[in-house]
């Protein structure tokens, strides 16, 4: 679900908040042709469950995109995901060492390859740090979304 979540990387981040260094990512502009792109993933405990993949000194109309922290893991490790998001892991028989992120939307598919093992180690040690796996869930206010579901607000 693509969406805009300006995180400016300036100064410390917010309590609750993590994110990757910038890391060079690799845009498939097809016929075995790359060309970089700068990516950082952010996580929010304020939006526990999702993890905002943006694409640092690009422009604006590239946007954000917004999905859960879970596939992001799964993809790690194995195919994942549906819809508008996809993951592929390193694949040793393929030779593709990068972790494929593949997303669709209104105007076309991209597919972008990025390094594994920062993703992995930020998501370990810092994003799983802020709130555990599984843990996420106690930190929505139910009351609060069921309300503003029902247009209690």
């Amino acid at each position: 679900m693509p969406g805009r979540h300006p995180f400016t990387g300036h100064g410390p981040a917010a309590a609750g908040d993590c994110a990757t260094p910038v890391l060079n990512a690799q845009l498939n502009i097809g016929d075995g042709r790359f060309i970089d792109l700068p990516v950082r993933f952010v996580y929010r405990a304020r939006a526990p469950f999702s993890v905002v993949m943006e694409f640092p000194g690009s422009d604006p109309a590239v946007g954000t995109w917004e999905f859960a922290r879970d596939l992001l893991w799964k993809g790690l490790h194995r195919p994942a995901g549906m819809g508008d998001v996809r993951f592929a892991p390193p694949c040793r028989c393929h030779g593709r060492r990068l972790l494929r992120i593949t997303l669709r939307g209104d105007d076309g598919t991209a597919s972008i390859d990025v390094p594994v093992e920062p993703v992995h180690s930020w998501l370990r040690e810092r994003s799983f740090a802020l709130v555990p796996r599984g843990g996420e869930a106690e930190l929505i206010d139910w009351d609060a979304e069921l309300g503003r579901l029902a247009g209690g607000r």
